[in-house]
C-alpha cells in the first residue's frame, strides 16, 4: 500500500503553461551559434509580421481618410439631395425652397443655376462650372463660406456683379482679388444667324480653398440674378440643392419631401450621383486588405519553417525531457509558446509602428519631401491637397486579431509534431 501511495505522488507532468515551459521556450528563442539559422528565420518572421501589421493599419487609415475627406468635400459642396422640375421650369423656386426648409431634417435648400463656361485672363484660360447663388446661400454652403482665403463674400449680390473662384483656378489664370476674368459661354443671345456666344468680364471678389483640386480648379460662383441673365434663364433655376442633418439618412428625408412636396419634383441624392465612385473606393480598400494580408501570411509560414527546423534540431532534447517525465502536452505547449511569442511580439510592434505612423503621417510626408527635395504628394493627381489619415480602431482590432490568429495557427503543426515524437526512436536516432 505504501508503495502504491508513493507512486501516486510522483508528478506526471507540469501544470499547463507553468514557469518551466516559459523558461524553456525563452531558451529556444535565444540565439546560439549552432542554431543560428533558426534564429535568422525567427527574426525575419518577426519583421514580416511587424511590417505586415503596420502596413495594414497605415493603408486602412489612409483609405478611411480618403473616403472621409472625399465624402465631406463632395457632399459638403454639392449637397445631399437634388430637386429638379418635371412639368414646367422651376420659376417658383423661392416658395419651393422655403417649403423644403420647413421639413424636419433639412438644413439648407439652395436654388442654383449651373452652366459651363470658359474662364480666361491675360495669362491663361480654363474650363469652369459656373454656379449662380445668392449671397446668404453661398455663405451657408459648407467648405465655401468658411474657407475664403482672400477677399470677402460681403456684398456678393451688390452691383457691379463679381465672382468667387477657387484658389487653383486663380493660380492657373494668374489672378488675385480685384483682377478681372472673362467668361465665355455658347449659351448666348439668339440672333437670326443662330445663337451667339456670350462674353462678359467679371471682377474677382473672393478666392476660396475647398482642399479638393477638382473643385478648387473648376468652380466659379456668381450672384443668382446675374447667372440667370448670363445663361438666359427666364427667372428660373436648374436645381434646388438640399443639405440634410445626417447624410446617411437621406432616404428618410426624401420620403418626407415626396410626401410634402409643393409641386412635382425629381429627387436624386449623393449616393446615386457618386455610387460608382464610392463603390470603387470600397472595392479598392477590400482588395488592399487582402493583398497586404498575404505579407502577414508569408511571415506566419516562416514561423512554421523555423519551428520545424527547431524541432528537428531539438529532437534529442525532447526525448530526454520525455524520459524525465515531461508529457506530450508539455512539449506541445513549449513549442506553442516559442512560435506564438514571435507572432505576438511582432503584432504588438507592428501595432505601435502603424498607429504612430498613421497619426504623424503628414509630418512624415513633409520630412520625406524635405529630404528628397520633391513633392511626393501631388494634389493635382490625387485630388486632395494633403494626405488624409483616419484611424478606425475597429480596423486596428481586426488587423491585430487576424495577425494573432495566423501566428497561432502557424505554431500548431510544428508543436504537434514535437509532441508526437517517440522518445525511444529519437534517442536511437541521436
Amino acid at each position: 500500500m505504501s508503495a502504491v501511495a508513493e507512486s501516486s505522488d510522483i508528478p506526471t507532468g507540469t501544470k499547463p503553461f507553468a514557469g518551466f515551459e516559459w523558461l524553456l521556450a525563452g531558451r529556444y528563442l535565444r540565439t546560439r551559434r549552432r542554431e543560428g539559422f533558426v534564429s535568422v528565420i525567427a527574426g525575419f518572421s518577426f519583421l514580416g509580421i511587424m511590417l505586415g501589421v503596420a502596413t495594414l493599419i497605415i493603408v486602412m487609415s489612409v483609405m478611411n481618410g480618403f473616403r472621409k475627406e472625399l465624402l465631406e468635400k463632395i457632399v459638403g459642396v454639392n449637397g445631399h439631395i437634388f430637386a429638379t422640375p418635371i412639368d414646367r421650369p422651376l420659376d417658383d423656386y423661392d416658395s419651393v425652397a422655403e417649403r423644403l426648409r420647413k421639413i424636419t431634417g433639412i438644413q439648407l435648400a439652395i436654388p442654383l443655376v449651373e452652366g459651363q463656361a470658359l474662364a480666361s485672363s491675360q495669362t491663361g484660360n480654363n474650363g469652369v462650372l459656373v454656379r449662380g447663388v445668392r449671397e446668404a446661400d453661398i455663405k451657408a454652403i459648407p467648405f465655401i463660406g468658411g474657407n475664403i482665403k482672400s477677399g470677402t463674400l460681403d456684398g456678393f449680390d451688390a452691383a457691379p456683379p463679381g465672382v468667387a473662384i477657387g484658389i487653383r483656378l486663380a493660380n492657373a489664370l494668374g489672378v488675385q482679388v480685384g483682377d478681372t476674368i472673362t467668361l465665355v459661354t455658347p449659351q448666348g443671345a439668339s440672333t437670326p444667324f443662330g445663337t451667339a456666344p456670350r462674353i462678359k468680364a467679371y471682377p474677382v471678389k473672393a478666392i476660396f480653398s475647398i482642399g479638393m483640386t477638382e473643385f478648387d480648379g473648376t468652380f466659379v460662383y456668381m450672384p443668382l440674378a446675374e447667372s440667370q441673365a448670363y445663361f438666359n434663364r427666364d427667372g428660373d433655376v436648374n436645381v434646388i440643392e438640399i443639405f440634410v442633418d445626417n447624410p446617411d439618412n437621406t432616404q428618410k428625408v426624401r420620403d418626407a419631401i415626396e410626401a410634402d412636396a409643393p409641386r412635382p419634383l425629381v429627387l436624386s441624392d449623393w449616393r446615386q450621383r457618386n455610387r460608382s465612385f464610392f463603390n470603387a473606393l470600397e472595392v479598392e480598400r477590400n482588395v488592399m486588405f487582402i493583398i497586404l494580408t498575404l505579407i502577414v501570411l508569408v511571415a506566419a509560414l516562416n514561423i512554421v519553417s523555423g519551428l520545424i527546423m527547431l524541432v528537428k534540431d531539438k529532437t534529442e532534447d525532447i526525448a530526454i525531457m520525455r524520459t524525465m517525465g515531461a508529457t506530450a502536452g508539455t512539449v506541445l505547449r513549449v513549442f506553442l509558446i516559442t512560435g506564438a511569442a514571435i507572432g505576438v511580439v511582432g503584432t504588438l510592434a507592428g501595432l505601435i509602428l502603424g498607429v504612430l505612423f498613421s497619426h504623424y503621417i503628414k509630418s512624415i510626408m513633409a520630412a520625406l519631401n524635405w529630404i528628397t527635395g520633391a513633392n511626393l504628394w501631388d494634389p493635382t493627381v490625387r485630388f486632395l491637397s494633403d494626405i488624409p489619415s483616419v484611424l478606425d480602431w475597429r480596423d486596428v482590432v481586426n488587423v491585430v486579431l487576424m495577425a494573432l490568429t495566423l501566428s497561432l495557427l502557424a505554431t500548431l503543426y510544428p508543436a504537434w509534431k514535437a509532441a508526437r515524437l517517440d522518445p525511444v526512436k529519437a534517442l536511437r536516432m541521436g
